[in-house]
């Protein structure tokens, strides 16, 4: 691949995020605010950030036209266009991602969970991604707390495993929700079965690329955090705050 491979933005906004309500019986999750701006903003920004200007919108739910709305064709981001795509029913982030095919049209894509709230930036690694051959590559992050997340087992540069939620947490390394894929990924999807949750999960998706030694992974600097819960809204408002005030 030459540095110049197209890759494209994904945002997956959908869900109806229960574990805000009653904040989300009124908007969409991925509208709520941290610190002066919706929380869409953010993954939204980091794309153009790192160089990437073709980017769609994944969401769901009642408040969808919300979306369109405050986001328009993403003139405030310097983009002259932005698409969307609708999920219904909650089949999932895996399930979500599988709708963009017709969007990534056979390149490479960065998806970004749009409750990740993160101050680093990833330009370069996405340059790198464009000189992988083939594969994935996934962002982690050192927590104290593994077992909220999917929990990524690592012999030097290889991923060996992804575990969801472990007990016993192999490592401390937390797969935070960015990841880029080669347009494999959405045959992959179309392989992946349903959850205990009913969901396709996108820890299988990862582990079908670790499983082909086709995954890659980079630390992501700086700070972290979801934003999908009362206390993580808090702490990534507080976070934003924090470095806001900064500058």
């Amino acid at each position: 691949m030459s540095r110049n491979a197209a890759v494209k933005g994904i945002v997956l906004a959908g869900g109806l995020g229960t574990r805000l309500f009653p904040l989300t019986r009124v908007t969409n999750k991925h509208l709520l605010p941290i610190y002066r701006k919706p929380m869409i903003f953010y993954p939204i920004q980091k794309l153009v950030s790192a160089g990437i200007r073709d980017i769609m919108i994944v969401t769901g739910g009642p408040f969808a036209g919300d979306f369109l709305k405050l986001l328009g064709i993403g003139r405030e981001f310097g983009l002259h266009d932005l698409h969307y795509t609708y999920q219904e029913g909650e089949g999932g982030i895996a399930e979500a991602l599988g709708l963009t095919e017709h969007f990534a049209e056979g390149d490479r894509i960065c998806v970004i969970l749009g409750d990740n709230i993160f101050s680093g930036e990833i330009a370069e690694a996405v340059g790198r991604f464009r000189e992988q051959k083939s594969g994935g590559k996934i962002f982690l992050k050192e927590v104290p707390d593994p077992e909220r997340f999917g929990v990524a087992e690592l012999r030097g540069k290889k991923v060996t495993g992804i575990e969801e939620k472990p007990r016993n947490p192999k490592s401390k390394y937390a797969v935070t929700g960015i990841y880029m894929y080669d347009n494999d990924v959405y045959e992959i999807v179309k392989t992946c079965k349903p959850s205990a949750r009913g969901e396709l999960e996108i820890t299988d998706v990862n582990n079908a690329y670790v499983r082909r030694g086709a995954m890659t992974w980079e630390l992501l600097d700086g700070w972290w955090t979801d934003a999908g819960t009362f206390d993580s809204l808090l702490k990534a408002n507080t976070l934003v705050h924090g470095t806001v005030a900064m500058h």
